[in-house]
Order: C-alpha cells, then structure tokens, then sequence
C-alpha cells in the first residue's frame, strides 16, 4: 500500500514539475512568426518610399566616399577641399582658354551648292546679311562671290565640289600676290562653315577688300597662255 501510494506521490510530484517548465519554442518557427508579424502594413506606414530610400543610399555613399578621400588626402577634410578646388580651377582655365569643343570630323564639302548663281548674285546676298550683320553668312557668300568671279574671269576652270582651300590654292598660281589672303580667307570660310566659329563685321570687311582688290588684279601668264599671247 505504501508502495502504491508512494509511486502516486512521485507521479504528482513530476506532473507539477511539469507543468512549472517553459515550453521552449523552436527558433525557426519563432523567427517565421516574427517576420509575419512585421510584415503587416500597420507597422511599415510611416516607412520612407522607394526614391527616399534611395536617396538616403547615396547620400551614404557619398558620405562615406567623402570621408575615405578625406582621410587619404594630406590635411584631412580641408586639404580636400582645397584640392576639389584646385581641379576645378584647371577646369575651368582649360575651358576658357580652348572654349567649347568643336566636332572637327566632317570633311569639307563642296563652296557652291547646286544652284549656281553669278558673282554679281554671291555679292549682292553677301551686302544683306552684312546689313541685317549676320557675318557668318556674309562672309560665306562673299567667298563664293570671290571663286565665282575667278571662274567668270577663267582664272579657274568651273569644277564641281571644289573647296575653298582648293580654290585658293588654284587661284593663287595665277595671282601669286593674293596668294597669302586667298588661303586666310578660305580658312575664315572654313572656321565659320564647319569650325563652329562665328565671325564679326572686321572679318567680312576684310574679305570684302579683298573681293574688290582680285576684281582689278591682272593675273600672272602662264608659260602656255604667254605664248598664245606672242
């Protein structure tokens, strides 16, 4: 009997026992259900939006970019300001003194277009836009004014898709004396026409002297015209 009894008191002794131990709940499930919880909309609805996110990133990366610059420059946060501003400086310098890049990769294309038209014509466009002092089309057409009249006076031979440099070069073996400010003005055209310059009232004006000034040269004879002469 007391053996019975005593097998009963241990029995009720364990299942108290029992009953004053924490249940341990496993970790993977634990952590399942936390996730869940979270993920409720209730708790994310004071949370930053996509862009703010981000921007908060770079933000970041900019700090910690900044503070790994400024601790490998000499002098700290300062020194990097200092040289920040030195670059910039150069920058700027270079700029100014090149100016704006120029594409300088297409090739030159023909002085007239496909609408011949006299060197009385050429002038009369170039005297308009000088008066309305739009340069770079005045001196555009007083240059095609100048090879226009070469041509009218057979100084060059009428060739399509010539140049203006071509021009130049061909006219300056008949008028060796011009040779000099034919080149300069081809390559005033050239600047204006596929150099991104703009040119002034001083450029036009110059070139107009010299439009003037072949109109009443006398052209060098060539061996074979010299003896056609005689």
């Amino acid at each position: 009997m007391s053996g019975a009894g005593g097998t009963t008191a241990a029995a009720r002794l364990l299942i108290h026992a029992s009953r004053d131990v924490p249940v341990d709940t496993p970790r993977v499930p634990a952590r399942e259900a936390a996730r869940h919880e979270l993920s409720k909309p209730m708790y994310h609805e004071n949370d930053p939006n996509l862009l703010q996110r981000g921007l908060d990133r770079l933000w970041g990366w900019l700090g910690d970019l900044f503070a790994t610059a400024s601790n490998a420059a000499p002098g700290g946060p300062l020194g990097l300001i200092v040289l920040v501003a030195v670059i910039l400086g150069l920058a700027a310098a270079l700029w100014w003194r090149l100016g704006t890049p120029q594409r300088t990769t297409r090739p030159p294309e023909a002085l007239f277009d496909d609408s011949p038209r006299s060197a009385a014509e050429h002038r009369t466009a170039a005297e308009a836009h000088a008066v309305a002092e739009r340069w770079n089309e005045a001196v555009q057409e007083r240059m095609r004014a100048i090879v226009r009249s070469l041509e009218e006076r057979a100084l060059l031979d009428p060739r399509p898709g010539r140049t203006a440099d071509e021009a130049a070069a061909e006219a300056g073996r008949s008028l060796p004396a011009h040779e000099i400010p034919l080149r300069g003005a081809a390559r005033d055209f050239d600047d204006v026409t596929y150099g991104g310059r703009t040119a002034d009232r001083h450029t036009y004006l110059a070139m107009q002297a010299l439009d003037l000034d072949i109109e009443n040269a006398k052209p060098r004879l060539t061996t074979a015209a010299r003896g056609a002469a005689e």
